[in-house]
């Protein structure tokens, strides 16, 4: 009997000494009582926690969340302290998830990444941006999205990549740029992985983008060249896309020709790289000349003849006047009349 009353007397003053060793002068929490003690006629505030399994804890070393972490209300280690965001001991906090950060103490909870950032690892107190060539639309984001064969991204903490311009390309994942197809090649659409070569009849020199049609006069038959080749001499191209067909005997091309060059038919005809005139062209030329000396001839001697006739008519005062034939006083009546001085 004696030994079945001593072990309730123990535990009661057991119970009774863990209640004075957790009594504090902190602020209380809600659910607790105040019990006043009058030694002295002296009022002194003693907290007692209600939570239960508080009493075996000392709530005076509480301590804030270290950044990258959040206060966790299902523990006791932080249940019990009196505020949020604090816990006996930083290791009770919980830490961040991936794709979460907190870059303050003493927080209730962590923050997703906004876009265009991320964070792979637990309790991180900040979201890194995500590098060029990779991107991330989504908040609470724990890793980046290399961007896609044909698509680049520039910047840091991008929300997208953009498609690679006609005349580049991009052919592989996580492009931070495109490049420029190479000489003798072009890219005819956007958000190529690659560039396709120049057909025949065409060129394209490294910094330009899209292939070009060969210039008149030149060719080219092959594929993917940066230049094309001038037709030669004797030879004419009429395609820039076949090559150079041989000049015809009866004419002339020289080099850049399109298209064969001909002498006049009848008048001229083809002397080495040029035309000359015609034995009929030469023959007609001087029968010509004859004919336009002779005819001027004419005209001098016209004029001159015309020219003397003035003159006779100029010089003969007196004009004959017709008379019957026969004599009067004494002189013929076609004798030449005499001038009488008047």
């Amino acid at each position: 009997m004696d030994g079945r009353g001593l072990l309730p007397a123990i535990c009661a003053a057991c119970f009774i000494g863990m209640v004075v060793s957790q009594t504090t002068l902190a602020p209380a929490v809600m659910n607790t009582t105040f019990m006043e003690n009058v030694t002295d006629l002296t009022v002194t505030p003693v907290i007692l926690t209600t939570t239960p399994g508080c009493f075996a804890y000392n709530t005076s070393t509480c301590e804030p969340c270290a950044p990258g972490s959040q206060y966790d209300n299902n523990t006791l280690l932080c249940a019990c302290c009196a505020d949020p965001g604090l816990c006996l001991f930083p290791g009770a906090c919980l830490p961040c998830n991936r794709g979460f950060y907190q870059p303050l103490a003493g927080q209730q909870q962590c923050l997703p990444c906004n876009r265009g950032f991320y964070t792979n690892f637990t309790g991180s107190p900040l979201c890194n941006p995500c590098p060029t060539g990779s991107f991330n639309n989504i908040t609470g984001g724990d890793s980046c999205t290399s961007c896609p064969a044909g698509f680049f991204s520039s910047q840091h903490s991008s929300t997208s990549c953009s498609p690679c311009a006609r005349g580049s390309f991009c052919n592989s994942s996580g492009c931070s740029q495109c490049q420029m197809c190479p000489g003798g090649t072009e890219a005819l659409q956007s958000a190529a992985r690659g560039c396709t070569l120049c057909r025949p009849g065409m060129h394209k020199l490294p910094h330009q983008t899209m292939c070009q049609i060969c210039g008149s006069g030149f060719y080219q038959v092959n594929w993917g060249r940066e230049n094309c080749d001038l037709c030669p001499e004797n030879h004419y191209c009429p395609s820039p896309d076949v090559n150079p067909i041989k000049c015809p005997s009866d004419a002339f091309c020289p080099e850049g020709s399109l298209s064969p060059g001909y002498c006049m038919e009848t008048f001229f005809r083809k002397e080495g790289d040029t035309c000359e005139l015609a034995p009929v062209t030469l023959a007609l030329l001087v029968i010509g000349g004859g004919v336009a000396v002779l005819f001027i001839i004419l005209m001098v001697l016209r004029r001159r003849r015309d020219i003397d006739g003035e003159l006779t008519v100029a010089r003969a005062p007196l004009l004959r006047k017709e008379r019957p034939q026969g004599r009067y006083y004494g002189v013929p009546c076609d004798a030449e009349p005499v001038y009488a001085g008047w």
